[in-house]
């Protein structure tokens, strides 16, 4: 009996070496295939590309078999798929290649080896893939063009060095040119945000179309973080970005802007830039991210308020640190000013470089923030002067700076870049203005909003005068000028409107008041500067009633309007006072306009066919 089963087992033994796996089959040579979106086999992929991986047993499965999917160099599998019983192939689902270009420590990976665990052991066959890294594509600022990446371009760019490809909107690579303002043709209108945003969605089109790649990556300064998110909230339609890499952009707006604004100068653009219209109008509504990483650095080279012309500090002479701060995103900072964070080498290998090297498996996809944003606290403004200057012309300007203010900064923006200061302070003495004591500072790039800067600590109380010189550089035609004093300390300008967001036609209810240490100032006289969407100007006075003046507006164009608010008043020690705040809104296109805007659409096209048809038939009647 005994020596029956031990036959039997041995048969037994013998006939189950000779069985095919109980499990898969043969696990030799297993076929992977990688497939683009076409379901064609790919023998190269993007950085960032959607595909999918197969896999082709030589026999078929007995039961259901899980096969992983592995990238040399990436810990866990990317993929996986379960081959049917009786089957030998078997797909995964769609899985994007982001961060396959590089690895964990930042080293480049253009060819990776795809590999396979069936039922966790490791199948014979392999498949090698050729990885090209994602595009990036710039997005340059407030008055500026494509040469604000030239550090980036070119042969000996940053972005060449790596065998990286970078695209900036209007350089002609692919088509497309935003409109952000030129000091060469001041008044001409710039493109909104919106406008803007629908040239560079045109532009990534045409980038991934020219390099087979379906996410780029974004990298943006100043006003172009803005023109970006309203892309990625309103336009973008499929993951087209990979992530979002900041420089400078004033998410709270810039108060620089209404120097050039209070010109009538690249408008909207000055108007949007404004913290009035970012707090109160854009980041009320642009708040969609689209599972999109926002990576953001700041400049803060500005430390001591009396080097800041028109914000406060930390800044980088044009955007404080809060405004880049007013929505919720990681930020960085470094001492740098505004127009060096996108030429700066140090800002490349720091900041920009390691994020364009986020490795595969470390992508975020955050939740869309709540809408708003944090809004910084507003500083105080003398009115903005205005004016033009022709060669061999002076001009002399009375700011009074009122007790209590512990620092003065005037600011000048000058179209020229030409023009000469004398200061005269309150005691009749010129000073002589000094880098270190008064912060003085000429900047000679346009998209700062700023061409030269200077301020005070503990001004005397009493009347400033600036006088405005021309010189040798100042163009024949002259120059147009904006100056205005930015106060801490001293009176308190409170100036507010009920609605940011109207329709045409509907009433907005705009006040202000001032007070001093907590106590309210009686106010002498009060306007309001009102901007209109077409370009044109009003100035209406302001009604003072119970310590406030009020004025109410109804607005009938759609677009975006500007309202500065001057105010002066007497202090109780007999100074002058004179103080500005610079409101915004956009005013909605009503209902009735909207259905009107329609009818005439529907009415055209009705129209232009009826000719067409009455074309035709009278073709066809010639004919015959």
């Amino acid at each position: 009996m005994k020596k029956q089963a031990c036959l039997l087992l041995l048969m037994l033994l013998f006939l189950s070496l000779g069985l095919p796996d109980p499990v898969y089959g043969q696990l030799g040579n297993a076929r992977i295939s990688l497939l683009g979106a076409d379901d064609q086999p790919l023998s190269q992929l993007v950085d960032g590309n959607t595909v999918r991986l197969r896999i082709e047993l030589p026999s078929s499965a007995t039961v259901e078999t899980q096969v992983d999917f592995l990238v040399s160099g990436i810990a866990l599998p990317v993929a996986g798929c379960a081959i049917k019983s009786g089957r030998s192939t078997c797909e995964s689902e769609p899985l994007v290649s982001l961060g396959w270009y590089w690895d964990a420590d930042g080293g480049a990976q253009p060819e990776r080896l795809i590999s396979t665990l069936v039922n966790g052991t490791q199948a014979e066959g392999s498949l090698i893939v050729k990885v090209i890294p994602r595009p990036v594509v710039m997005v340059h600022g407030f008055n500026a063009d494509f040469h604000t990446w030239d550090a980036y371009l070119g042969p000996q760019g940053y972005l060449t060095e790596l065998g990286l490809r970078g695209f900036a909107v209007g350089d002609g690579q692919v088509s497309g040119v935003m409109k952000t303002g030129s000091l060469g043709d001041p008044f001409t209108r710039t493109n909104s945000i919106a406008q803007n945003a629908e040239i560079l969605s045109e532009y990534i089109d045409h980038v991934q179309e020219a390099t087979g790649a379906e996410q780029v990556d974004l990298l943006v300064h100043s006003m172009g973080g803005m023109i970006s998110r309203y892309y990625l909230d309103r336009l973008m339609t499929e993951d087209d970005v990979a992530q979002l890499i900041i420089l400078g952009t004033p998410m709270a707006g810039s108060s620089c802007a209404a120097l050039p604004a209070a010109l009538g100068m690249m408008l909207p653009a000055t108007l949007e830039i404004q913290p009035g219209y970012m707090v109160g109008v854009f980041n009320q509504q642009i708040v969609r991210r689209r599972g999109v990483p926002f990576h953001a650095l700041a400049g803060t080279k500005l430390l001591d308020a009396v080097q800041s012309p028109c914000t406060p500090v930390p800044s980088d002479v044009v955007v404080t640190i809060d405004s880049v701060r007013a929505i919720p995103m990681p930020v960085e900072e470094i001492a740098l000013l505004h127009t060096e964070l996108n030429t700066s080498r140090d800002v490349f290998d720091t900041f920009v470089l390691p994020l364009l090297k986020t490795p595969a498996g470390t992508f975020d996809s955050p939740a869309d923030p709540p809408v708003g944003s944090n809004a910084p606290a507003s500083n105080q403004f003398s009115r903005v002067f205005t004016g033009h200057i022709n060669p061999g012309e002076t001009r002399e300007l009375v700011i009074p700076i009122d007790a209590n203010v512990t620092v003065a900064n005037f600011a000048l923006f000058d179209t020229s870049r030409s023009l000469a200061i004398i200061v005269t302070g309150a005691s009749g003495n010129q000073i002589a203005l000094d880098p270190l004591k008064n912060g003085l500072v000429r900047i000679d790039d346009p998209s700062t909003m700023v061409y030269l800067g200077y301020g005070f600590n503990q001004p005397k109380p009493g009347q400033w005068i600036v006088t405005l010189q021309t010189t040798a550089s100042t163009p024949p035609e002259g120059a147009d000028f904006a100056l205005a004093a930015q106060f801490n300390g001293g009176a308190q300008l409170q100036a507010s409107q009920d609605k940011t967001i109207p329709s045409q036609g509907e009433s907005v209810n705009v006040r202000a008041a001032l007070s001093a240490a907590g106590v309210p100032v009686p106010l002498q006289t009060a306007r309001a500067i009102l901007r209109r969407p077409d370009g044109s100007a009003e100035t209406l006075e302001m009604k003072i009633e119970g310590g406030e003046a009020l004025l109410t507006v109804r607005p009938f164009l759609s677009g975006i309007y500007g309202l500065e608010i001057d105010v002066t008043a007497q202090s109780a020690d007999g100074f002058v006072i004179d103080r500005a705040a610079f409101l915004t809104f956009e005013v909605q296109p009503s209902v009735l306009q909207t259905r009107l805007v329609l009818v005439v659409v529907i009415f055209g096209l009705a129209l232009a066919v009826a000719l067409l048809f009455l074309l035709v038939a009278f073709l066809r009647r010639k004919k015959a």
